[in-house]
């Protein structure tokens, strides 16, 4: 005897295929999202990673500017100069696989003061006199800064490489955004 399918069999073979074009078409709508996801999971890894390695440069400076050994045969701002002279060189040699030239991070033969500040380019390094708890400096202002707090800033320009994501986070005049590490220390 001959078995004769049922109706039912025959309509969702026929529909087998229209099922398959429907996966199809939510594949390729979920497809666009995802890839924007993944894509900015990638970009803020590039964020967290300069972030931290400009955190941890800024910190082996300042820790450098700390134990700095004051030369007596040098004026207070030969001794200052030296000082920031070690500690952008640290800078620049903790900052691993980042790029240490212009436009992402620039430093010059130069130095600028303004007062207690002195500015290289990003990097930017100030001395502080702490006050006492009844207003009046806590240590004198020395020649060798024993004492004094030393403050390092050093801001590194990353490129945002996905545009959806560079439209929503802030950025500089160059479309970059600025990450950086300050890190404050005493000088011993």
């Amino acid at each position: 005897m001959r078995r004769v399918q049922p109706q039912t069999r025959r309509r969702r073979g026929r529909n087998a295929g229209a099922e398959r074009g429907q996966s199809l078409v939510e594949f390729s709508l979920i497809l666009m999202p995802l890839f924007l996801v993944l894509l900015g999971i990638i970009q803020f890894g590039f964020i967290f990673n300069t972030y931290v390695t400009m955190t941890n440069a800024a910190r082996d400076a300042a820790r450098i500017g700390t134990v700095y050994v004051y030369d007596r045969t040098l004026t207070k701002a030969q001794n200052d100069l030296a000082r920031n002279e070690s500690i952008k060189a640290q800078v620049l040699s903790s900052m691993n696989g980042l790029s240490q030239t212009a436009p992402r991070f620039t430093t010059s033969g130069t130095w600028t003061q303004s007062g207690l500040t002195f500015t290289n380019g990003d990097l930017v390094i100030t001395y502080a006199v702490p006050d006492g708890s009844d207003g009046t400096p806590a240590v004198t202002d020395s020649d060798p800064r024993t004492g004094e707090r030393i403050t390092v800033n050093a801001t590194y320009h990353q490129d945002l490489v996905i545009p959806l994501i560079s439209a929503l986070l802030p950025k500089d005049s160059n479309g970059r955004m600025g990450l950086g590490g300050v890190v404050t220390m005493v000088i011993n």
